[in-house]
């Protein structure tokens, strides 16, 4: 009775590494460009931080709106007088212009903070890169977005999905060209 010799398990996609490593495979492997992903890190948070900054003062607006709104009813049932139903109305008629205002061009100052995100994104090469090794790599991606990438080039590495146990990891050790490894662990046999 002879035994088959035993195949080492090989992946589907990916190169297994040294026995050593444990049961990771590397899917994919990007090189970034160092002085790019620098200045990039910047220009990533100034994007967010403008639209962050929109959509605060978009509440805030819709807040101070409110506020005026609910002051008006007081103002106008603990006070006697023509001269009272006139600020009253004038106060709901500027509340209504306001509010309309408001549903009418939040759209677009959301849709212009977007587009210059999206902008910023499409002009960086290593974003693109990182986002396209991400979307043909894994089979069911957490969404690569501007967070993932800061925190990948901040922290050197980012847990793309966890119930995959599939990581991005940066290896900076060589300034002329970065490396992004997106690899996954292998589950143990028990």
């Amino acid at each position: 009775m002879t035994l088959a010799p035993v195949m080492p398990f090989v992946p589907k996609y990916g190169q297994m590494l040294s026995p050593e490593a444990n049961g990771i495979v590397v899917l994919e492997e990007v090189v970034l460009d160092p002085v790019a992903a620098r200045s990039e890190q910047h220009g990533f948070r100034a994007a967010m931080a403008s639209f962050a900054l929109t959509m605060r003062r978009i509440l805030a607006l819709r807040l101070v709106i409110a506020i005026v709104a609910i002051a008006n009813l007081p103002l106008f049932l603990l006070n006697t007088g023509w001269w009272i139903y006139a600020i009253s109305l004038a106060v709901v008629v500027g509340v209504h212009a306001a509010v309309s205002w408001l549903n009418r061009h939040e759209p677009r100052l959301r849709q212009r903070s977007q587009l210059e995100l999206h902008l910023h994104r499409e002009r960086s090469a290593n974003y693109r890169k990182v986002r396209d090794a991400v979307k043909y790599v894994i089979d069911a991606p957490a969404r690569m977005n501007e967070s993932l990438y800061l925190e990948l080039l901040a922290a050197k590495r980012v847990a793309l999905h966890l119930t995959m146990g599939t990581v991005a990891l940066l290896d900076t050790s060589d300034d002329a060209a970065w490396k992004v490894q997106i690899v996954r662990e292998l589950p143990q046999a028990a």
